[in-house]
């Protein structure tokens, strides 16, 4: 006897947005979170890319966050000036949110869900076997489980307890972080310079500085202090700006790791309990908050015993490498913010490739996360991506693709012959459309139009029809479940 199906442990933006997607599928899942409640200390990370806002969009909540932030298109890669304006897609705008924000909106959604967030509750083991998962927590209390979800963080308790490896590269930098009030005004922004780099924010209106600075020393010991923060403005600005009142201070540096494997047996990890890195390009909770969209459907169809657990094992295959691709990213970009004259040439370089579109455009989707593709074998380029916010005609009238996925179910959108899917009516949205626009997407450029496509839950193209059915069957059947008697 279970007293979940699904147990997540951490109430971050990753592990909220998997309660929500599960919530939404109809499994029966709680969230244990170490803190005594929601609310973080400290600003975290700063806002969303244009891929997360889009699968926000796609459950009808983006609004939500968009209504608190701001959005600019020009982003940077590694701070370096990046025009996003002219991206294929609705959302061609980053958005500057700070992460408290973020959390609480996820968590008054999860809510109107009616998952449980048991608040001061940390996990602190577990035993898992073919029945299921008992957790052990810190209050001597003991959960049980179908499946249990590490969303807890870069020192993950459950990737540890697991055994799960996670390799990488140690620590080359270290920053220091704070949310501080400030006596004369800085100069705002992003500044590197042959001392280091550092930079200036108001994340919103009237509330506090984010300063960040390299540190002068990697493996410092113990909590960083206010006087820490002013040594090391000290030395690269010759003022601290009258630094005072820090909220929040920490430390991070550019070490890099991913966990060997995302599954292990009923336990999965997601966000930075499976990989952490520097956290440049704001990639950290963005990656974390489409780990979840991926996982979530996918354990659900499990959980309700339409999919055999084989379908978990694609979580790792398709998030896996997305992964190890933004680490590699950000490792880049954490290479040519360092100081002197070398790497002053290759930013050179970097920002005359950046000012040329088909570079430009092609980083700009790689850091807006809109090129993820998705090896679901040889066919229609559009396999594997995600689907484009088309505006369709139905029988009742124009109609968003993205709203077709507020309920996070998925869909067969058919723009030609009728299709057979009477076996899987119950468990699939079929939408008879029309549709004579282009079809465009980022790197790809123009595809060619198709007859039909079967568009997952997390918004990424299954199958693709050619006025046939095709393979269609087969995709159902590994997708949404075998078909009805």
């Amino acid at each position: 006897m279970t007293d979940h199906a699904v147990v997540i442990a951490g109430a971050g933006p990753t592990g909220l947005m998997l309660a929500g997607e599960l919530a939404l599928a109809g499994v029966d899942v709680a969230v244990v979170e170490r803190r005594s409640a929601h609310d973080l200390v400290g600003s975290r990370a700063g806002g969303m890319t244009p891929r997360t806002i889009e699968v926000l969009d796609q459950r009808g909540i983006a609004e939500r966050f968009l209504a608190q932030g701001v959005t600019c298109r020009i982003g940077h890669y590694s701070w370096l000036r990046l025009d996003i304006s002219d991206l294929p897609t609705r959302h061609n705008y980053g958005l500057a949110l700070p992460q408290y924000r973020v959390e609480r909106t996820l968590a008054d959604w999860v809510g109107e869900l009616g998952v449980p967030i048991h608040y001061g509750c940390e996990v602190t083991g577990f035993a898992q076997n073919d029945a299921g998962v008992e957790i052990d927590l810190c209050d001597g209390r003991a959960l049980r489980a179908e499946y249990l979800a590490g969303c807890d963080g870069g020192r993950s308790v459950i990737r540890k307890a697991a055994g799960i490896d996670f390799p990488g590269w140690e620590p080359s930098i270290s920053c220091l972080i704070a949310d501080v009030e400030t006596g004369e005004e800085p100069p705002w922004g992003l500044h590197r310079d042959q001392a280091g780099f550092h930079s200036f924010f108001q994340l919103e209106d009237g509330g506090p500085v984010r300063v960040m600075v390299a540190a002068p020393h990697v493996g410092q010991a113990g909590e960083p202090t206010l006087g820490d923060i002013r040594a090391a403005l000290l030395a690269v600005r010759g003022t601290d700006y009258g630094i005072r009142a820090a909220a929040w201070i920490s430390r991070f540096t550019d070490v890099t790791r991913q966990a060997a494997s995302y599954r292990d047996g009923r336990v999965l990890l997601a966000g930075d309990a499976a990989h952490v890195h520097l956290p440049i390009g704001g990639h950290g909770l963005n990656t974390g908050i489409q780990d979840a969209v991926n996982l979530g459907w996918k354990l659900a169809q499990v959980v309700h015993g339409a999919c055999p657990e084989a379908l978990l094992d694609t979580y790792h295959a398709e998030r896996h490498p997305v992964g190890a691709r933004m680490l590699h990213n950000t490792m880049a970009q954490t290479a040519l913010i360092g100081p002197g004259e070398r790497i002053g040439a290759l930013r050179d370089t970097m920002s005359e490739l950046l000012s040329m579109d088909a570079p430009r455009t092609r980083i700009a989707a790689t850091m807006c996360w809109l090129d993820i593709h998705y090896d679901l074998g040889d066919g229609h380029p559009l396999l594997g991506r995600r689907m484009p916010d088309l505006d369709v005609v139905t029988p009742d009238g124009p109609v968003r693709v993205f709203t077709l996925l507020h309920p996070a179910r998925p869909v067969l959108l058919n723009l030609g012959p009728p299709l057979d899917v009477s076996g899987w009516a119950e468990r699939l949205r079929v939408i008879e459309a029309h549709y004579t626009g282009v079809w465009e997407l980022p790197v790809l450029g123009r595809v060619a139009a198709p007859a039909a496509v079967l568009i997952r839950p997390d918004g990424h193209v299954a199958w693709v029809g050619d006025g046939t059915d095709a393979g269609l069957r087969d995709a159902l059947t590994r997708w949404v479940g075998s078909p009805a008697a």
